[in-house]
């Protein structure tokens, strides 16, 4: 479950009381893993893929309510924060309204603050708060349509910014500050109750961001800094045109020259967030598909090799063993494949994908062999389990068939006929295999129909990222249910 999906009064998912809540609720439900999406601010379409910056993180997720306990905002204040509880986030009304009220926090803190002086010494989210700021004074406008002296970041011209603005881009470190004060909270109080945090590690990057503003070298930039070729995917059962994500392609020889220097340093922050890190796209790290820019669809896309394996040699010899989840959807070739293998990262088996085809599905239970993989329901790209079964229509039948056929197998009664029973089956299967860890979407816990899906993939739509838990979540009797399948399982 993504932070912005938990319930409360003010709009979006926050760090404080109710992240604590869930932490509770999965100790209660005897788990070990809560794995969240990226927290980084949103971008384009609200996505948390299409980020301004690939290290910074959400400031929407800073708890208002922590803010007043350290006397930084006023009950009046929250008061006009509330928001009606609404299952959807509206991302407008929080973009014109959250930053205003974290001003006037920071207006009251002590800037003295000897840890934070510390923070903004080393520099921490100096781009990142420099960037933004420019931004706001543009209007919001994309930097390649900055004023060239901006664009092209003149030495004197950026100098002065920085003295004329210097409160406002000391804000937007203090956020970050605030952001990583609260997260650390919350880590040490998951981490204290038995549970590990799983965080999500995008690929790319957005055009429209602070790495490509200042390290246009990383990605493939005409001479006037305009992307040459974008990144997607190929026409697959998702979508028959394939999927134009836009974010610029890296420069793989670039990086490979650079002692992968930058991916090092990325990949080192996200350890310092989480405990695992999930690597969205790791097939991107072999080979990559590569788009003209100005391509309507994904159609006429070309693959490229990407420097991958010996990036991540690399950052193990700096960083040690990293504790990664690799994204490895999708059709695999044979280069691919060997890359999985001799990284021995675990990879994702999704259930939903698991029925179509004959025994030699990889995604089907019994064919989790070395058990070297994280078993999913479905992912933030899927339609809920629910949604997805109520969909099946002409297929339902062949679907039934291979999961009753999977279950015997598996040595597990044959599913119930009602849509809820065949969740509850599904949730089993991956319980009972031999995947060394299962993670179940709350949605599907909760038997939540399509109005909880979290993303379709190629759609832009404001249902997307949107979806927000129902605040009566714990009250719903799953705690028992979940716990004795932990148990049962040896989970």
């Amino acid at each position: 479950m993504h932070i912005a999906t938990l319930p409360g009064r003010y709009g979006i998912g926050q760090l404080g009381g109710s992240a604590y809540d869930f932490i509770d609720f999965l100790k209660e439900c005897g788990q070990s893993y809560w794995q969240v999406l990226p927290l980084v601010p949103t971008g384009y379409g609200d996505s948390p893929y299409q980020s301004c910056c690939a290290s910074a993180n959400n400031e929407y997720f800073i708890d208002l309510d922590l803010l007043k306990a350290d006397g930084l905002l006023t009950e009046e204040e929250l008061s006009a924060c509330v928001t009606a509880y609404d299952d959807r986030i509206n991302y407008e009304k929080l973009y014109y309204t959250r930053y205003g009220v974290l001003r006037k926090a920071f207006s009251r803190f002590d800037r003295n603050d000897e840890t934070f002086r510390r923070f903004t010494e080393k520099g921490e989210y100096a781009d990142y708060a420099l960037f933004r700021t420019i931004k706001d004074s543009f209007g919001g406008i994309a930097w390649n349509e900055w004023q060239d002296d901006f664009r092209l970041r003149d030495e004197k011209t950026i100098s002065a910014f920085k003295k004329s603005h210097a409160d406002e881009i000391l804000f937007w470190q203090w956020a970050q500050f605030e952001f990583h004060k609260q997260w650390s909270e919350l880590k040490k109080r998951a981490n204290d109750s038995g549970i590990k945090i799983i965080g999500d590690m995008p690929i790319y990057l957005a055009y429209d961001s602070v790495e490509c503003w200042t390290r246009p070298e990383m990605v493939k930039l005409d001479k006037d800094l305009a992307p040459v070729a974008v990144a997607g995917c190929p026409p697959d059962a998702f979508c028959d045109t394939g999927q134009l994500w836009g974010n610029p392609v890296y420069d793989w020889e670039y990086m490979e020259r650079s002692g992968f220097e930058w991916w090092i340093a990325r990949l080192k922050k996200c350890f310092e967030l989480y405990d695992v890190v999930r690597i969205d796209h790791f097939r991107g790290f072999d080979r990559y598909y590569e788009i003209p820019f100005g391509e309507e669809t994904a159609v006429n896309g070309v693959w490229k090799p990407a420097a991958g394996r010996a990036m991540f040699k690399a950052a193990e010899e700096r960083l040690g063993k990293m504790n990664v989840i690799a994204e490895d959807l999708g059709i695999l070739d044979d280069s691919a494949r060997e890359m999985f293998a001799e990284m021995g990262y675990p990879g994702m088996k999704i259930l939903q994908f698991a029925f179509d085809g004959g025994d030699d599905n990889d995604y089907l239970p019994h064919n989790y062999k070395d058990g070297n993989c994280i078993v999913y329901t479905g992912t933030h790209d899927n339609d809920t389990l629910l949604g997805f079964i109520r969909k099946l229509g002409d297929r339902r039948e062949r679907f039934v068939f291979a999961l009753d056929r999977e279950l015997e197998l598996m040595n597990l009664p044959r599913c119930g006929g009602s849509d809820e029973e065949m969740c509850d089956s599904v949730i089993e299967l991956c319980y009972a295999s031999a995947a060394n860890c299962a993670i179940i979407p709350m949605q599907d816990w909760m038997k939540t129909g399509e109005e909880g899906r979290i993303n379709m993939p190629s759609v832009l739509s404001v249902a997307n990222w949107s979806y927000r838990i129902s605040p009566d979540y714990a009250k719903l009797g799953l705690q028992k249910r979940i716990k004795d399948l932990t148990e049962r399982y040896g989970r």
